[in-house]
């Protein structure tokens, strides 16, 4: 398959991942998970934007999808990035040229596909008060609920801090214990006060007021953030 081919001299190695393109052709180890490129679109989003977010943004619209383990495949990827087993070429203006004529004939060439629906339509000068309210709330007003299906009881946002290894410790004990060592590296004790600046759903203003009798001043952009805390 020519895309094999051309996905290996852009990545600078072999394949990883096994790949099936638009064609139903395949290439790259048969035992491995597979990503399926269902349409040129997907590498036209790619040259548009290349990176993570425009693989993002060929997931979530469908033009990209995969088979298998997903996060196997994602290991898989960030090992061999790791080990250096990928060197992208540096192109001077003849490889360019080549890449060019390369992806006229796959086809891919042409204008800027649209977002996905689901991002962002963000306005406005970089950072502004506006633009950066307006992209909290596209983040965190989904709705407290449906961040409750992907967090633990703490709703904390951030990783946790492991300190047992039994089997009824879990992700809120992990969280609980973040929070106890953040309290403690502050110094926080009764009648202390704290700032709580981006306070997502308040896990650490509740535990230091609740734990640690510390007056807490919590602070989020998020409405629905803001209501839960309140609550």
């Amino acid at each position: 398959m020519r895309l094999g081919s051309h996905i290996e001299a852009a990545i600078g190695g072999p394949l990883p991942l096994r790949v099936r393109a638009w064609d139903g052709s395949e290439t790259g180890p048969k035992d491995a998970p597979t990503v399926v490129v269902r349409s040129r679109r997907a590498l036209r989003r790619l040259l548009w934007q290349p990176g993570e977010l425009g693989l993002a943004q060929a997931y979530i619209t469908g033009e990209l999808d995969f088979e298998g383990d997903l996060a196997e495949g994602l290991r898989i990827l960030w090992r061999t990035v790791r080990e250096g087993g990928l060197h992208p070429p540096r192109l001077g203006a003849r490889g360019w040229g080549r890449a060019a004529a390369t992806a006229l004939r796959l086809g891919v060439v042409g204008p800027r596909p649209t977002p996905p629906a689901s991002q962002a339509r963000l306005r406005g000068q970089l950072h502004s008060r506006t633009r950066d309210r307006a992209a909290i709330s596209h983040h965190y007003d989904l709705s407290n609920a449906f961040y409750a299906l992907l967090l633990d009881e703490t709703m904390a946002y951030s990783c946790g801090y492991w300190t047992g290894e039994g089997p009824g410790y879990g992700p809120a004990d992990a969280q609980r214990d973040k929070l106890e060592l953040i309290c403690r590296k502050l110094g926080l004790g009764p009648g202390a006060r704290l700032l709580d600046i981006g306070c997502g759903w308040g896990s650490l203003t509740l535990y230091a007021a609740e734990q640690h009798k510390v007056r807490v001043t919590a602070v989020t952009l998020a409405a629905e953030q803001a209501a839960y805390v309140r609550e």
